[in-house]
Order: C-alpha cells, then sequence, then structure tokens
C-alpha cells in the first residue's frame, strides 16, 4: 500500500470502477463499505486492499485501492467457505476433543478439512458433526485475528496438543507473519481472512468422508478428510445438492460402463481401456480436431514414447518433474517415458536449418504421455496415469506473436462451439517471481497475449505472478451443463525451451536468431476431455459423435429383408448403424435403444416396406413420423457432416 497522509489524517480510496472516496485514516472496510450503503455492508464477506485479500475488520491506512468482496466474487465465497471448514473443525474437536488439525482449505463449490482421529469417521457421525456446527452457528460467535511471535505460536499449539500446526510452524520462513484465528474455544493457525462471526454461515451440508495422507505422501499417515459445503441460504444449498445428485447420474464412469465406452482393469491401474464405442469418440474427436488444424496449415508429428535420460535434464524435467515419470533401462542406459510432448518437438524443429521465411512453423502432435500419479487421485478419466494430449508448438517471430496468439485463441472458441461448451472463460496469468528471461522479453510477450484478448473484445480474469516461470499464458476454462468450470485449452509462451535446446532460425539479416514459442492445447487431455463432454451431454452425444448413430428396428421376422436393406445404405453412406435382429417385440426393441442413447431408431413394418420409408424416432423425443427411406439418409448425413450440435 501506498504511504499514509499524516497531515490530514485522510486517505483517498479508489474503487472498481475508477471513483474515488476520501476517508478516515484507520477506517474499516466493513465501515466503508457500510458508508457506500447498508445493501453492501450487509452482503460483505471480505475486502481486497490493493489486490490483498482481507477481513472486514482490516483497517485502510493509506491511499489504496479497495474492492468490497461478496458472494459474487470468487474471493468472497473463498472466504466464506473457509469460515466453514473452521466451523466444521470446531464441532469435530466437540465431539471427538483427541482429533488433531491438520489443514483445512475452501475448494470452487465446497470445502474439506483433514484430521488424525484414533477411529475412522463414519458417514453415520457426519449428522452428529452437523447438529453440533448448527450450535456454533447460532452462537454467531464472534471470529478474532492475532498475531503471534513464533514462539509464542507454538507454545499455544503444543498446549492445545496440535503437533500438526507446530510441524507447518517450523517450516515457515522467519520472516513469515504467523496468524491464528478464534472462534469461541476454537483456534487455528491460519493466514485468513474470515467472516466477522460463525452465524454468516446460514446453509451447510457435510457431504462424504476420504482417507487422504498428510502432505499427499504415502509414506506418512492416513488421515481422515471431511468434506462439506455451504451457501449463504438453504435455497442456494438445495439447488445445490440437487446438482450433486444430477452430477452422480452423469458420472461419466457409470455412463462409460453402460455405453460399452472405457474401462480400468486391475492389470493396469489408472491406465483407461478404450472399447470399440470409446475408440469411436476418441477418433471422431481427433479427426475434428485435424480437419481444422489442416485448415490453419498445421504439420504433425509423431515422437518415441521414451528417450533417453540427458533429454530430460535438458529439458529440465529431471529437476522439476522426476517424481512423475516413469524409467527405464535400455543397453544399461537410463531412459524415461515422455510424460509431455515437448522435448521430442524440439528435436524435430532443430533437426534442420530453419528460415524466418519458414515461421510461423506449427507443428501438431496427438501424443501419448505417461505420468506417475498417486493411486488416491485417480478419477476415471479425469485422472490417469496414462493420456493423450492434443499439443502443438508454435515457432514464430516477436513481430508475428500476436497474430499467432490471436489465430490459435479463434481456433480454440471455433472447436468449443461444436462440442457445445458456449459458456467458457479466459484467464491471463503473468510473470511469477522466479522467472527465466527478461523483463523485456516478459512484457513483450504479456503484451501479446493481453492484446490479442482484448481486441477481441474478450473479458478476462487477471492473474498476477501465477504464469509458468518460462512464460505467461491464457487458460480457458469450460463451464458444463451442471455450472461446473473444467480447465482445458492453453497458450503458453514459452522462454525456456528455445534456450535450453538452442533452437535458432536465419533472419532476414543472414544471423541466427531465438524463435518465440507458444504451447497450444485445444481440449487438453483427450481422456479428460471426453469425460467431461460425457457428463457435460448426460451421454447424449450429438449425431456426428454418437458410437451408434442409427438404430434399424424392424418390427418382426418377416421385415428383416427390407430392415437389412435400410441397414446396408446407411452403412454405405458412411452412417454408424446397427441391426436389432433379436426376437423381442419393437417395445422392447425401442427400449433398448433408448438405454444405449442411439440418436434416431428406424421401426420398419410392413406399412413402411411397401412405401419404401422409415417410421423415425428420435432418442429423448418419441416419434418424428414416416419419411422415405433416401430422404431420412440424406438428412442424417447433412446432420453428421455439418456437425450439428
Amino acid at each position: 500500500m501506498s504511504q499514509t497522509i499524516e497531515k490530514s489524517g485522510m486517505v483517498t480510496v479508489t474503487l472498481p470502477d475508477g471513483s474515488q472516496r476520501e476517508i478516515e485514516c484507520g477506517t474499516t472496510v466493513q465501515q466503508f463499505a457500510q458508508s457506500i450503503g447498508a445493501g453492501l455492508a450487509k452482503a460483505a464477506l471480505g475486502g481486497k486492499i490493493d489486490g490483498q485479500t482481507v477481513d472486514l475488520s482490516a483497517p485502510i491506512n493509506a491511499d489504496s485501492t479497495v474492492e468490497i468482496l461478496t458472494w459474487k466474487n470468487e474471493e468472497g465465497r473463498e472466504i466464506f467457505r473457509h469460515t466453514s471448514t473452521h466451523i466444521m473443525a470446531q464441532a469435530i474437536k466437540r465431539i471427538i476433543p483427541e482429533a488433531k488439525l491438520t489443514i483445512g482449505p475452501p475448494l470452487t463449490d465446497s470445502f474439506y478439512y483433514d484430521f488424525d482421529v484414533p477411529t475412522p469417521l463414519t458417514p453415520e457421525l457426519l449428522s452428529k458433526i452437523e447438529e453440533e456446527m448448527e450450535k456454533i452457528v447460532t452462537a454467531a460467535e464472534p471470529i478474532t485475528r492475532a498475531e503471534l511471535a513464533r514462539d509464542e505460536a507454538i507454545r499455544l499449539f503444543r498446549e492445545r496438543g496440535e503437533d500438526y500446526k507446530i510441524e507447518i510452524i517450523n517450516e515457515l520462513p522467519e520472516d513469515q507473519t504467523i496468524s491464528v484465528y478464534s472462534q469461541g474455544e476454537f483456534a487455528d493457525l491460519c493466514r485468513g481472512p474470515h467472516l466477522p462471526n460463525t452465524g454468516y454461515v446460514k446453509a451447510y451440508k457435510l457431504l462424504n468422508v476420504a482417507g487422504a495422507y498428510w502432505r499427499g505422501d504415502v509414506k506418512n499417515k492416513m488421515l481422515q478428510r471431511v468434506y462439506g459445503t455451504s451457501f449463504p441460504d438453504k435455497k442456494a444449498l438445495k439447488e445445490h445438492l440437487e446438482l450433486l445428485e444430477e452430477a452422480k447420474k452423469r458420472d461419466h464412469r457409470k455412463i462409460g460402463r453402460e455405453l460399452d465406452l472405457f474401462s480400468f482393469q486391475e492389470e493396469g491401474p489408472g491406465f483407461p481401456f478404450f472399447h470399440p464405442n470409446g475408440m469411436v469418440l476418441y477418433n471422431e474427436i481427433m479427426t475434428y480436431v485435424r480437419e481444422e488444424l489442416s485448415k490453419l496449415d498445421y504439420v504433425e508429428i509423431m515422437t518415441p514414447l521414451i528417450l533417453n535420460e540427458e533429454l530430460w535434464h535438458q529439458s529440465g524435467h529431471w529437476d522439476h518433474y522426476r517424481e512423475n515419470m516413469y524409467f527405464t533401462e535400455i543397453d544399461e542406459k537410463a531412459y524415461a517415458v515422455k510424460p509431455m510432448n515437448c522435448p521430442g518437438c524440439m528435436l524435430v524443429f532443430r533437426n534442420d536449418l530453419r528460415s524466418y521465411r519458414d515461421l510461423p512453423m506449427k507443428i501438431a502432435e496427438f501424443g501419448r504421455v505417461h505420468r506417475h500419479e498417486l493411486s488416491g487421485v485417480l478419477h476415471g478419466l479425469f485422472r490417469v496415469r496414462c493420456f493423450t494430449q492434443d499439443d502443438a508448438h508454435i515457432f514464430t517471430t516477436p513481430e508475428k506473436l500476436e497474430d499467432d496468439i490471436t489465430e490459435a485463441i479463434d481456433l480454440i472458441r471455433r472447436v468449443y462451439e461444436v462440442f457445445g461448451f458456449d459458456d467458457y472463460h479466459m484467464e491471463l496469468s503473468t510473470r511469477p517471481e522466479k522467472a527465466l528471461g527478461s523483463d523485456e522479453m516478459w512484457d513483450s510477450a504479456t503484451d501479446a497475449l493481453r492484446n490479442a484478448l482484448e481486441n477481441h473484445g474478450i473479458k478476462y480474469k487477471l492473474n498476477p505472478g501465477d504464469g509458468a516461470f518460462y512464460g505467461p499464458k491464457i487458460d480457458f476454462h469450460v463451464n458444463d451443463s451442471l455450472n461446473r468450470t473444467w480447465q482445458c485449452g492453453t497458450i503458453q509462451v514459452d522462454f525456456s525451451m528455445p534456450e535450453r535446446f538452442d533452437l535458432n532460425y536465419v533472419g532476414p539479416d543472414g544471423q541466427k536468431h531465438r524463435p518465440v514459442m507458444v504451447h497450444r492445447a485445444l481440449v487438453g487431455s483427450l481422456e479428460r476431455f471426453i469425460g467431461v463432454l460425457i457428463e457435460h451431454t448426460a451421454g447424449n452425444f450429438p449425431v456426428w459423435l454418437a458410437p451408434v448413430q442409427v438404430a434399424v428396428l424392424p418390427i418382426s421376422e418377416k421385415h428383416l429383408d427390407y430392415a437389412q436393406s435400410v441397414y446396408d445404405q446407411l452403412r454405405a453412406a458412411g452412417v454408424r448403424a446397427t441391426l436389432d435382429v433379436a426376437e423381442d417385440k419393437i417395445g422392447m426393441k425401442i427400449r433398448n435403444a433408448e438405454i444405449r442413447k442411439i440418436p434416431y431408431m428406424l421401426v420398419v413394418g410392413e406399412k413402411e416396406s411397401a412405401a419404401g420409408a422409415v417410421s423415425v424416432r428420435r432418442h429423448g423425443k418419441g416419434d418424428q413420423g414416416s419419411v422415405p427411406r433416401d430422404e431420412f439418409v440424406l438428412k442424417i448425413w447433412d446432420e453428421i457432416s455439418n456437425r450439428t450440435r
């Protein structure tokens, strides 16, 4: 924050809209919100002073930019749910005094806290914990912050028997401010911020209990993780719980089994097995992406799965990513299974002398990568040990960088539209404290990313200091039909790889120059994207993506010949069709096709055979009437070829 105006005792506050107000030095964020309006003060959950999130009780001591945080702000929701974790922890400590506190962060729409308890927590105990939480909320206990000296903090938590908190304190830097938040008899080591009192949390629900190793290390003790969620009112909580129930129905693992898309086997935990139906989905996505890349003059490569250890030292993965890599030995030399595609692409680019006339050079790779993930974090297709990434690396010049970023943004947006993701936002992450490259390089790359967004009129969230060490980036976050957010596409400027691999191109001056490199992913991991797509659509894929697009259903055995001719015509036209020759009644055949979520069902009987027609049914919509078979084939092919949503 800037310097306090000592003489007048007044400071200038700049609001997010650019307007300014004069207030007395030392006015709290809560008092400032009250001066703007009673409605805002009532909705306030916390504040931001010069970009730093603070309690409502924090004083404004200097000329500052100030924002009042409410439930509408992500940071406001984090404060609300962070306090919810403390309320839950206080309740558990009352019920199980010997429980030891570890950590309890807020999440996007929930929260959790890990406890070291003598016996495992049971789901039945959750209702008892909720009852105790109700007492704490009803009491509206004030929440206070205290900053303690290191020795004082250690003494406090030693008296309380909180060994994990002492371990955390001992690992904090010497200059780190140590703060403790208290409510009633409960105290926790915490940076905050928090709500003014426990009464703000009007609606909450504990969801489940899971196991979690301390610090995520299997060598450490197994803790009990309690998940919950909370909202300002019971209506919002009810709506959220209904969404969670819908999410269970849409679980991609469940639908994947029902539609025979993929499976996981004991022989390969964390490694997905794609079945024929799943491969149709997989290949259709890649075919579409390849078509889009071809329009933009991308070239495609394929690099080896296993490369020697020296390469991974050169790329930096050995130092930063070794624990997530798999290793093997060939001819008594160490090799690694690639966790990323980038180094192989560097070798391809370096293989020939490049001219500035060759740039931008856009190299795509649908590369299979392997990453060692702990068994506890594996989750269907969302977190696997083997997946395909739709990578591309764009080698360009500083002068062309912004145009190439703009083209990549347009491409990602076009792809999302085809898959039915209309609701998404972008985040721009800038230089972190530890970064490779000069200020000029970072400023130039960040400006190129920012200009590409702003020239499109795209609103974006700025994440200061959250870029990768090798360069700034734009991340794309899509919202699915249940309003959950998934980070998929990304555009990252990289200063590190061209330097590490000594990549060059010959410029107009005949001298060697370092290219600018951009990492680009459209959907990211194909496996994860398929999981997201399954849950977004509940398995009701658009016709062009559906593993089986049409089911031909003869009413009886005597209509088999005509049904066969319809089936043959569809197959000849390139439509993925199936012919149900079972002896079941037509109602059962329709039901089976509906369960398999086949978009179109063609019922054929005496009337259809005589007229050269088909009776069309649409999945989930029922009877669509009778049409000539040739007309239907043209219609569905138009729907497929245009990738109609």
